[in-house]
């Protein structure tokens, strides 16, 4: 059950990372400029436009799985999603379609993100209310098994680097990638019609309880949930925008690290971070998770400048560094799904999900490699980038306090306290 519902998050980061693999290779097919700098910068805008989309997504797939069920939100993002992915691995480029190639690549992001806005909301939804006395533990397994999406992409990337020429990889090889995602997408909407209904939302019918407007009155009773939400979620967020699909791009093209080595390594640091995941949800449920956020936020916020620098210097092993960032970044990822579905109530839950998952994941991952292109640009500083690493940990850990304060709708066993 928890694997299939992971299954489209799975994708959702497998594109997020391909695409930060393959920018540089996307930006001359689709947005050839004379300047590289400036291609790449047109890339990650492209890459940040599909984002814009998630929050309307998340309000209307999250306001349809409030009120109809989770299922049939699923199976319909999870297909458009999937189809969109492989388009965007046949498009023809511009030197063939011109302008034309661009801005179907443009649209094809959009409706990723539209239908990727309910995707791990769903999934995060789904799981809590089918395991409600370990859901800080499945909520975990869920990010982790997301996370392998990542592990996957640099993997296949890896492989394509090792098969084919340096010509024909940058020709065709992230075309590879996106539609063996595209293909992967469409097996997993075929596993997903034996999908059940989420048991407590079968019981919210059965007793006619289900919300009517779940986004009116979700704004009506939980605004504030709503924000601090975004807050919690924050470094979250940039964490996925920075270790996922800025840092290939950032190895290669800042630190000078070979394609070889800088795909490696992370996908060493992926599959690790995965692993970690799972363990801290365990802890999760031992130990309150608002803490565990916590820390994982104020150790990042220390920790950005003296990672950044030892990458860019070369002064420390890039593995013991992805080591670090993957042990630190767990804390967070394993524990921020619960945190965020433990604001709202069962009626609300998808949309309040959603809503607080897309704005966090809009306004601060997809806009991160962006603005830390920008800033290594702007600073000439290969350092940059951990400045927004440390503005979203202290956001996160000032948020981590009211949000463990407004929680309490999952009923959870834990070795501290029981949940009302």
């Amino acid at each position: 059950m928890i694997l299939l519902a992971s299954l489209g998050g799975t994708l959702e980061y497998y594109d997020f990372v391909i695409f930060g693999i393959f920018a540089a290779q996307i930006g001359r097919a689709f947005f050839p400029s004379q300047d590289p700098l400036v291609s790449l910068m047109v890339t990650f805008t492209t890459f940040a436009i599909g984002y814009l989309a998630r929050p309307i997504g998340g309000l209307v797939l999250g306001r349809l799985g409030d009120k109809f069920g989770r299922r049939g939100v699923f199976l319909a993002s999870i297909f458009v999603t999937s189809a969109a992915t492989l388009g965007i691995g046949i498009v023809p480029t511009y030197a063939s379609w011109g302008i034309a190639a661009s801005v179907t690549v443009v649209l094809l992001r959009l409706t990723q993100g539209f239908c990727l806005g309910g995707e791990l909301p769903g999934a995060i939804t789904y799981v809590v209310e089918s395991a409600k006395p370990i859901a800080p533990f499945v909520c975990s397994v869920v990010f982790g098994c997301v996370t392998l999406g990542v592990a996957l992409g640099t993997t296949i990337a890896l492989i394509v680097g090792n098969v084919l020429t340096p010509a024909e990889a940058a020709v065709y090889g992230w075309r590879i990638a996106f539609i063996i995602g595209g293909l992967l997408g469409l097996a997993s909407f075929w596993l997903r019609r034996s999908f059940e209904e989420s048991p407590e939302f079968v019981e919210l019918k059965r007793l006619e309880r289900a919300s009517q407007e779940p986004i009116g009155e979700l704004a009506r009773t939980h605004a504030w949930q709503i924000f601090v939400g975004i807050a919690a979620q924050a470094v979250t967020a940039v964490f996925a925008g920075l270790f996922f699909a800025y840092m290939p791009a950032y190895l290669t093209a800042v630190s000078k690290y070979d394609a070889s080595t800088a795909t490696f390594a992370q996908t060493y640091g992926v599959v690790l971070h995965a692993a970690l995941i799972v363990f801290v949800g365990w802890l999760a449920d031992h130990y309150p998770p608002h803490l565990l956020l916590r820390i994982g936020a104020i150790v990042l916020a220390v920790g950005a400048y003296p990672f950044y620098a030892a990458l860019s210097a070369h002064s420390v092993n890039i593995i013991a560094l992805m080591t670090i960032a993957a042990l630190t970044g767990a804390f967070v990822n394993g524990t921020f799904a619960f945190v965020t579905a433990d604001l709202f109530p069962t009626r609300i839950r998808f949309s309040g999900v959603a809503v607080v998952q897309n704005i966090s994941q809009t306004a601060f991952g997809g806009t991160a490699p962006l603005i830390a292109t920008a800033l290594v640009r702007d600073l000439q500083s290969p350092v940059a980038p951990a400045l927004v690493v440390i503005a979203c940990g202290v956001m996160t850990f000032v948020g981590s306090f009211w949000a463990a304060r407004a929680a309490g709708r999952v009923r959870v066993r834990t070795a501290a306290a029981v949940l009302p």
